[in-house]
């Protein structure tokens, strides 16, 4: 079945673009466009995509705000930012009110794609350049929160290299419900309510580091 998207941006020639490569995605079916915030939350609720690509400054609504409620009034549609600005406060902004991933524009085509089906399927998805700046945060913010398990570490270190929770348990040796069980735990331990917020978490108290 084709992941269905809706594109959230106020320039119909980025939405344009953007829909015509991934319409030469067979697995990909964009079902919808919004010019502003307020009508990528009307998508969301009518349409039920599987993921809303997000621009962040928007009229109407920001996409912060957007993300915001589209979490809270349509939890099973996932959210991708798709944006020009990498600052601190966006990028944070974004995955703080329930992005599952951020991506800049000057990423390659190939790059969204694949953000896309990772966040489709419940996993995170940052831009390299983004990505980097959180490793050079780690340190900056101090642990709080329980302390985790050293197999909850283990199952934080796969989620954040983009592992399905089945692919995770089969590494472990341990089975999905089990996984689930885990992440339940971390989320509650570090503060977080999802898979992206969770990885941010982790690097910024430095618990690890991408690429282990």
């Amino acid at each position: 079945m084709a992941i269905r998207v809706v594109l959230a941006d106020d320039h119909s020639v980025v939405r344009k673009g953007v829909r015509e490569f991934l319409e030469e995605e067979p697995d990909i079916d964009v079902i919808g466009e919004a010019s502003d915030g307020l009508q990528a939350v009307e998508l969301a609720v009518t349409l039920q995509p599987d993921v809303v690509v997000m621009d962040i400054k928007m009229p109407q609504l920001s996409g912060v705000d957007a993300t915001k409620r589209i979490r809270s009034v349509a939890p099973k549609v996932r959210v991708l930012a798709l944006t020009a600005y990498d600052d601190d406060p966006y990028v944070f902004g974004l995955l703080e009110a329930g992005a599952g991933g951020y991506v800049l524009k000057t990423a390659e085509s190939r790059e969204l794609v694949r953000a896309i089906r990772a966040v489709a399927a419940g996993q995170s998805a940052l831009d390299p350049a983004i990505a980097s700046r959180l490793v050079t945060r780690v340190g900056q913010h101090p642990p709080g929160g329980e302390s985790l398990t050293d197999r909850e570490l283990e199952v934080l270190r796969l989620a954040a290299r983009g592992l399905t929770n089945k692919q995770i348990g089969h590494d472990l040796d341990i089975s999905d419900r089990t996984v689930q069980n885990h992440l339940a735990n971390i989320y509650a331990k570090l503060g977080v309510a999802s898979r992206t917020e969770a990885v941010t978490a982790g690097l910024q108290r430095g618990l690890f580091r991408l690429g282990e």
